[in-house]
């Protein structure tokens, strides 16, 4: 079978990706083409924090 693209989302509660928006938007990020994407989602926050935080610091 196929995977979807497109309809994967991370819920920052849970710390599950979802198939579809599932949840109320305040606890998803996304959408992410793929289930690895949204899997990696909380580490990519946290480097654009991190990228921000050391701008700021400049």
């Amino acid at each position: 079978m196929a995977e979807r693209t497109g309809d994967y989302w991370f819920n920052v509660n849970t710390h599950e990706v979802e198939v579809g928006p599932q949840s109320d938007w305040s606890q998803l990020l996304g959408p992410y083409a793929t289930r690895a994407e949204a899997e990696a989602a909380l580490e990519k926050v946290q480097k654009r924090n991190e990228a921000w935080d050391k701008d700021d610091e400049d």
